[in-house]
């Protein structure tokens, strides 16, 4: 049960659905300059080639995962290429102070998920690509939100399901060293994407006191 335990419980609690300015975007009330703010710069994060998952799945520290993994990247690039479609349909991104300082952090995350996809030490790469597909799954909503605002029809998403990602990580975390790395990996990525929001919702603070 190690694998359940740390990598979905890491996710649930500290990632995307611990953040309340996620959830609020997805609701009528949530400012269409706010919504649009966040699908750019997801796109930002995660649009470019390659993505965490490819990274990971030819990592030298993810041989346990590498095979699945590379069958979740084709998966997750119609995901980038939903978020390509969604930025052109919502619009410029909306103009915000100290955008400059935004981007710098935005890329600052960019490599350090970056970083880790591609660790060489066991499990870690694997952890932080099984925990990135299973945030998608609450990252989603918001996209979905977004398109309906926008008019436009994105497909249902290709991903593995939480339960088929859930069950790969108890797989393989067999030993509770493999455990530890996988919840390390998994933890770190949960904390980018923490960190993400809180960026988001500080640049909607910061539209808003204008």
């Amino acid at each position: 049960m190690a694998g359940r335990c740390a990598i979905a419980s890491i996710v649930d609690q500290e990632g995307t659905l611990s953040c309340d300015h996620a959830a609020a975007l997805c609701t009528p009330d949530a400012a269409a300059r706010d919504v649009a703010d966040a699908v750019h710069v997801l796109c930002q994060l995660h649009g470019s080639a390659p993505s965490i998952v490819a990274l990971a799945a030819r990592s030298d520290g993810a041989e346990a995962v590498g095979p699945w993994l590379e069958q979740a990247v084709a998966a997750f690039d119609e995901e980038r290429a939903v978020l390509a479609m969604l930025t052109a349909a919502v619009g410029p991104i909306p103009s915000t102070p100290r955008h400059t300082q935004a981007e710098a952090a935005i890329n600052s995350q960019r490599h350090a998920l970056g970083t880790l996809a591609q660790s060489t030490r066991a499990g870690c790469a694997g952890g932080a690509a099984l925990a990135f597909l299973l945030d998608w799954h609450a990252i989603r909503p918001v996209l979905d939100s977004a398109a309906q605002r926008a008019g436009v029809a994105l497909p249902r998403a290709a991903l593995p399901a939480r339960a088929a990602i859930i069950a790969l990580a108890e797989h393989v975390a067999a030993t509770p060293s493999q455990a530890r790395a996988l919840a390390f990996g998994a933890q770190q990525l949960a904390l980018q994407h923490h960190g993400l929001w809180q960026l988001l919702r500080a640049r909607a603070e910061a539209r808003a006191a204008l």
